[in-house]
Parts: structure tokens; sequence; C-alpha cells
């Protein structure tokens, strides 16, 4: 039989309240706790948090807290990932980011959705990946929706909104955010 976990991070709808989900959000709260309010700074300490909640993470994952995730094990990061403060990853499905990918303060990174028939919503969600590129900037309060891939290379204006997918190479902005140019060309 498919565990709730198994449904959320295939993108079928599950049971955010499963006791197993519950514990692995709770145990994600602690060790964020630990970061954003005991350690608040990078030191080593703050770096062992880091492999525990991020396990998937390359070397030189940065954080500046605060920093929110409901899971951290649903992030897999390349080399030398930078997030800015204030920085949000819903993580219920997977969240793949490339190397050298910096992360301006207040983005938001949502794998989490929920049905749109409001009695299914009562009790069910459901969660679609996030895959950003290599060498990506993402701009200062930019939110990326569930399902969106964002390819290598992009730039992400702030404050845009990111509903469909970004090609390689593109600058992208605005709310929703449009390719407004191809950038190395």
């Amino acid at each position: 039989m498919i565990t709730e976990k198994e449904k959320m991070i295939a993108g079928e709808y599950y049971l955010a309240g499963d006791l197993v989900l519950v514990k692995d959000r709770r145990k994600s709260k602690n060790l964020l706790h630990r970061l954003n309010v005991t350690e608040y700074r990078v030191t080593k300490k703050a770096r062992e948090i880091l492999k525990e909640l991020i396990p998937n993470a390359g070397a030189n994952l940065y954080i500046e807290p605060p920093f929110f995730c409901d899971y951290g094990y649903n992030i897999s990061c390349g080399e030398n990932v930078y997030f800015n403060v204030n920085c949000v990853v819903l993580d219920c499905a997977k969240v793949t980011i490339g190397s050298n990918v910096f992360f301006a303060p207040g983005v938001q990174l949502y794998t989490a959705t929920h049905p749109l028939d409001a009695e299914l919503r009562k009790t069910l969600e459901n969660a679609l990946p996030i895959t950003i590129g290599d060498d990506c900037w993402i701009g200062g309060n930019s939110v990326i929706c569930p399902g969106i891939t964002i390819g290598n290379g992009c730039v992400i204006g702030a404050g845009s909104v990111v509903t469909k997918d970004i090609p390689d190479n593109s600058l992208a902005v605005g709310n929703p955010a449009k390719v407004i140019r191809k950038l190395n060309e």
C-alpha cells in the first residue's frame, strides 16, 4: 500500500495530517528553530544543522537565516547555492536547484497546491515539483509556483510571479512573469 508520504512526493492527493508527515515537519521545524534562532549566524554548528535539514545539497550551500521549509529532505541543490534572508521553500514535492544559483531576499518556492473543489480541499492537498537550472539568479520577493521549471542561466526579476516554465538563458519579469529577452546572445 502506498503511504501518504509516497503520494505527496509523487504529486498525488495526500493527507497532510498523516502522522509520519506531521513528525517529519516537526523535525524540520526543530532544526529550523535551531538555525533561525539559536545559531542565526553561519557557523560550523549552523552548517551541521543545514546538512541534517537538507541532506541532498552540494558543496557550499549558504543560507542566511531566517529560512523556512516544510521538510528539507525534498530539496536537492548543486554546488554554490545561496539563499538570502526570509526565503521560503514549501518542499512537499521535489525541489531541484542547480549549481551557482542565487536567491535574493524573500524568494518563495511553492510546490504545495490544493484542489479547486472546496470539498476535496477540506482534507486533501497535492504538490508539484520545481526545477531551477544552473547559473540562475532569482530576484527578491519572487514567487515560483508549483510545477515550474526554470532553465539554465536565467534571471527572474524582483517581485515576479513565475506561473509558466522559463526557457534557458532568459530574463523574465512581472506578474505573471514573462520572458522579455534572451540573455548571452
